[in-house]
């Protein structure tokens, strides 16, 4: 399952993929597939998180945190490798601050993995790839009843 970066629609995308880029069912902007993390406000992260199919894991940072940017890369492989199968969003603080607020956000970086609609882990700090990828799958198999990553 892959969300329209200009819509919010969640939308399938069979394997093998057709050639070409597929646009999404909705608005029919074009579709992006890569698994990259998507940049969301607070209310593109409710529904988001609410109507997701396949569990979210949530990057919170801010763009003067070296952390933050240190974890930037880590994100994106992590996104990539499992496209389709989990989504990464990014939820920049500064920017969104009544969202960090209501995610009871303390610390940056901090990443939370949603399934089902709910929070099933949180963790501070930056992760080697492996680390995080062993986090994200260990939450969902243990908390995650729509855990599909």
């Amino acid at each position: 399952m892959f969300r329209c970066k200009a819509c919010g629609a969640f939308n399938r995308v069979r394997e093998p993929r057709p050639t070409g880029t597929p646009e999404c069912g909705r608005c029919h902007a074009a579709l992006e597939v890569s698994g990259a993390p998507q940049e969301v406000d607070g209310e593109g992260l409710d529904r988001a998180v609410l109507g997701s199919p396949v569990p979210v894991l949530l990057d919170l940072w801010a763009p003067w945190c070296a952390p933050c940017r240190a974890a930037a890369p880590i994100l994106d492989a992590v996104g990539r490798a499992q496209a389709g199968r989990l989504l990464v969003l990014k939820l920049n603080t500064e920017a969104h601050p009544h969202a960090a607020s209501a995610l009871r956000v303390q610390g940056i970086p901090t990443f939370v993995v949603f399934s089902g609609g709910r929070e099933v882990a949180r963790r501070s700090g930056v992760m080697p790839r492996a680390e995080l990828e062993r986090w994200v799958m260990t939450s969902l198999a243990q908390g995650g009843a729509n855990a599909t990553a």
